[in-house]
């Protein structure tokens, strides 16, 4: 089969590759739309690697080839033997990770065993790991990763369920935190939420606050993009640039400073700014990732005020009674009933898979770039 590799930093290759063997459980999918992700960008770089040996280094690009792609939805095209609730020709979306439950490991280790499988010990993930990903001909995963597309959604919209889930996982992972400033009723209620940044993770959390949440407040969301701070207006935020920030949100909020702030850029010298925004014993949801180049010092002016952090990442978590992603389910039925909704947030079509070096060769830069998906059939 035919495959796009990273095969050094910035550098693709269209190769063919072994098509992937199949056991009992798994079913082989024909990759129908990939998203692309901020963290394709950080791979295709260099900027990370998280393809490991056994001592925890960074296995080159150059000695093994890594096929990227993890928000991916895809057609059936074969089942293992063992397969009795997946069927030929259904419409899927993947959980491109691997733990002890779709790998039926018995007994699971203490995280899958309690509702937080993205922490599995054995955990690994297609598109990122090492694991080939979404940018091929096929791909083959547990029949336990896969959950059909909602009726009446496109590929393309429903590329956008693994992002979701990050973001659905992540402000669930707030409210179970010890959290002075909760979303609800009450003295002790967010009234004001700020989201850094507005790219497709940003833009889905105003959604996730309005539609799961409930939340009526205010929310101030920041980023430097017009085009970006027009999508995130038109899902009933206030948009600001960089330089509005804290004027507006001080205005919006009386003068109180922001309960609830959502990081959401990756980029480390946006803590700097962070203090002036936020009440004492806000919650700061550490979203994005990266923040290179960051001083610990710029923690300081959070650490006073008695900062709730919260980390969180990925989309996988507890598991629904038939052992599928139960937060994937849940961010698939909110595309399916337009709760969410992401077509304004998808700018860019790569169509093929000899299109895909193009998704990194700077359109993310631009003006107009929310986000990129690759059509592959």
């Amino acid at each position: 089969m035919r495959a796009v590799a990273l095969v050094a930093p910035r550098r693709f290759e269209l190769l063919d590759v072994p098509s992937p063997a199949m056991g009992p459980h798994d079913v082989r999918i024909r990759p129908a739309a990939v998203g692309v992700c901020g963290s394709d960008f950080h791979i295709w770089s260099g900027e990370s690697n998280f393809h490991l040996d056994e001592r925890g280094q960074p296995i080159p690009f150059e000695v093994s080839p890594l096929i990227l792609g993890h928000e991916i939805t895809g057609t059936v095209v074969e089942r293992g033997r063992a397969v009795r609730d997946v069927a030929i020709g259904d419409r899927v979306v993947v959980d491109q990770g691997r733990n002890c439950r779709s790998e039926r490991r018995e007994p699971a280790c203490e995280y899958c065993a309690t509702g937080h499988s993205h922490q599995c010990e054995f955990y690994r993930e297609h598109g990122i790991t090492g694991l080939p990903g979404g940018f091929a001909e096929e791909l083959v995963v547990p029949d336990l990763s896969v959950l059909p597309v909602g009726d009446g959604v496109a590929f393309v919209e429903a590329a956008m369920v693994e992002p979701l889930g990050c973001v659905l996982h992540s402000t669930d992972a707030g409210e179970r935190s010890n959290a002075r400033y909760r979303f609800g009723r009450g003295d002790s209620r967010v009234r004001t939420a700020v989201i850094l940044g507005a790219g497709p993770a940003g833009l889905l959390f105003v959604q996730v606050l309005r539609s799961v949440y409930a939340f009526d407040g205010t929310i101030v969301v920041c980023d430097p993009s017009a085009k970006k701070r027009a999508v995130a207006a038109a899902f009933g935020a206030h948009a600001v640039t960089p330089s509005e920030l804290r004027d507006v949100v001080m205005a919006q909020s009386g003068g109180r400073g922001a309960e609830y702030l959502v990081e959401a850029t990756g980029a480390g010298t946006v803590f700097a700014a962070i203090p002036p925004l936020i009440k004492k014993q806000a919650t700061v949801l550490l979203y994005g990732i990266g923040h290179g180049d960051a001083p610990l010092s710029l923690l300081n002016q959070l650490q006073w005020r008695e900062t709730n952090f919260v980390t969180s990442i990925g989309a996988s978590g507890a598991f629904d009674d038939d052992g599928r992603p139960r937060i994937y389910r849940q961010a698939q039925a909110l595309l399916a009933a337009k709760r969410v909704r992401v077509d304004s947030m998808l700018t860019h079509r790569y169509e093929g898979l000899a299109a895909v070096p193009s998704a990194f060769g700077g359109a993310h830069l631009a003006g107009d770039y929310v986000k990129g998906v690759a059509v592959l059939s």
